[in-house]
């Protein structure tokens, strides 16, 4: 199997489509680059832990996925895909009821097996606030190991 010529914003584009926990959280996707994502979403109320103020595993979930696609867009150029072997959050501000937040992802080293990402969510309604940063580690591997190598490979 040889990986197809596919670029990387025609596989986030595929991503968006099957990507179930993006969609069911109101998260878009918008690749700036491989290497370098924008992940969006607004507050709604099922985001809540208490009157009015975000859940912190909302913005964890985001953090991820904002790392994890930085790192995946990179991988996809390369035939493979990433998993997350570790990440950390520093919140450094509440989130409240239908405030919107912008992540920006981006891979700060790609190495043979390992991808560190690094990301900043930010709150355009409250003037860019930065209300999260974080750092993560995700494996890649070839995508001939997934049910999505489909999307990234051809018969030979």
């Amino acid at each position: 199997m040889q990986p197809t010529s596919l670029d990387a914003a025609t596989l986030i584009a595929v991503y968006n489509r099957i990507n179930h926990y993006g969609q069911a959280n109101g998260m878009e996707l918008v690749l700036n680059q491989p290497g370098d994502v924008r992940y969006t979403m607004t507050i709604r109320n099922e985001h809540l832990s208490s009157p009015g103020t975000c859940h912190g595993g909302v913005l964890a979930g985001l953090m991820d996925s904002a790392l994890g696609a930085a790192a995946l867009s990179l991988a996809f150029t390369a035939g493979e895909l990433v998993s997350t072997v570790e990440f950390k959050i520093n919140y450094l501000h509440p989130v409240r009821l239908n405030d919107q937040l912008v992540a920006h992802g981006v891979v700060e080293h790609s190495g043979k097996t390992l991808v560190v990402s690094s990301a900043t969510i930010t709150c355009p309604t409250r003037n860019n606030l930065v209300v999260a940063r974080g750092m993560g580690t995700f494996n890649r591997y070839p995508a001939t190991k997934r049910d999505f190598h489909d999307l990234l490979v051809s018969p030979e």
